[in-house]
C-alpha cells in the first residue's frame, strides 16, 4: 500500500513537473517539440513492449478488433492534447491548463453519463453543476471562452473514454497511437529538417531535451501502472489532484503569471466542486466496503 501511495504520487509530481521541461523548449515552436515528442515516446514504447516481450499479445489483440479505424481516434485526441498543452504553457497560458486537468475528472464524470449510462449521486451532479458555474462565471467576468482548458479537458477526458472500452493495454495503446502519429510527426521533421528550420542537432541540449520529451511522456506512465495495481481506485482519485496543483503552482509562483478576478472565481468554483466530489467519493466507498464486512460476517 505505502509502495502504491509512493509511487502514485511520484508519478503525478513528474507529470506536474512537465511545464518548467517545455519551457526550457520555449524557442522552439510548439509542433515541432510534439513531433519529436511523438517519435520517441514511440521508440520508448517499442523497447518496453520488447522488454516485456508481448508483441505476440498486441499482435493478437490488434488482430481481433473489428472496428480498427476506432483506434485513430484516441491518437487523435492525445497528439491535439499534447500540442494545446505545450503551446499554452510556452505561451504563457499555464494557470489555463491546470483549470482543464481540474475540470477534467468532473467532465470524465458527465460524459460516464452521457455515454456509459452511468448514473450520478446527487452530490456528484451538485460537483458538476458547479464546475460549470465556475467556467460560466469565468467566461462572462473574462469576456473570453476558456477555450483551452475547456480543450485540454475535453481532449484528455473523450481520450480515457475510449481507452476505457479498448481491449488495449496502457503501454500497448500508447505504443499503437504513438505509432499512428509518428506519420505525421516524422513528416513534419523532414520537412523542418529540409527547410533548414529544424532545431533538433542545433546544440547538444536542445537534443538531448527533444529525445527526453520521449522518456518524461513514457516513464511516469509506467509508475503509473504499477502504482495503480497496488492501491484502489478512489484513493488514486484523490492523488491525480496533485497534477493540476503543480502546475497552478508553477505557473503562479515561478512564472508570475497573473491570477484576475475571472480566473480567481472560475477555480473557486471548480475547487469547491473537485473538494465536494472528493469527500463524497471517499465516504461513499468507506460505506460500501463497511457494508461489504458486514454481509461478509
Amino acid at each position: 500500500m505505502k509502495r502504491g501511495v509512493l509511487l502514485a504520487f511520484s508519478a503525478y509530481i513528474f507529470w506536474g513537473l512537465h511545464p518548467i521541461y517545455w519551457k526550457m523548449l520555449k524557442t522552439i515552436p510548439a509542433i515541432e517539440i510534439v513531433s519529436y515528442r511523438v517519435f520517441w515516446s514511440c521508440i520508448f514504447f517499442i523497447v518496453i513492449l520488447s522488454m516485456r516481450q508481448q508483441w505476440a499479445v498486441f499482435y493478437k489483440k490488434l488482430k481481433s478488433l473489428e472496428k480498427k479505424w476506432l483506434l485513430f481516434l484516441p491518437a487523435f485526441l492525445i497528439g491535439s492534447n499534447w500540442l494545446t498543452y505545450i503551446w499554452a504553457v510556452n505561451a504563457d497560458f499555464i494557470l489555463e491548463t491546470s483549470m482543464g486537468y481540474f475540470i477534467c475528472p468532473l467532465l470524465s464524470v458527465f460524459l460516464g453519463v452521457l455515454v456509459l449510462k452511468e448514473k450520478l449521486r446527487l452530490v456528484q451532479w451538485i460537483a458538476v453543476v458547479l464546475a460549470g458555474i465556475g467556467v460560466l462565471a469565468m467566461t462572462i467576468i473574462y469576456g473570453q471562452f476558456p477555450w483551452i482548458s475547456l480543450y485540454l479537458a475535453g481532449t484528455w477526458a473523450f481520450y480515457g473514454l475510449l481507452r476505457k472500452k479498448s481491449p488495449l493495454g496502457a503501454v500497448e495503446g500508447l505504443f499503437l497511437e504513438t505509432m499512428v502519429l509518428s506519420i505525421f510527426s516524422l513528416s513534419c521533421i523532414f520537412y523542418l529538417t529540409n527547410a533548414g528550420e529544424g532545431h533538433f542537432l542545433s546544440s547538444w541540449s536542445i537534443s538531448v531535451f527533444l529525445i527526453g520529451a520521449g522518456i518524461i511522456s513514457g516513464l511516469p506512465l509506467i509508475i503509473f501502472i504499477v502504482a495503480a495495481r497496488l492501491i484502489n481506485f478512489s484513493l488514486i482519485g484523490i492523488i491525480q489532484y496533485i497534477y493540476p496543483t503543480l502546475i497552478f503552482l508553477i505557473g503562479y509562483l515561478i512564472y508570475d503569471e497573473s491570477l484576475n478576478q475571472a480566473k480567481l472565481v472560475g477555480f473557486i468554483f471548480i475547487w469547491i466542486a473537485l473538494s465536494i466530489y472528493s469527500i463524497e467519493a471517499v465516504l461513499f466507498t468507506k460505506k460500501k466496503n463497511q457494508v461489504k464486512r458486514r454481509e461478509a460476517i
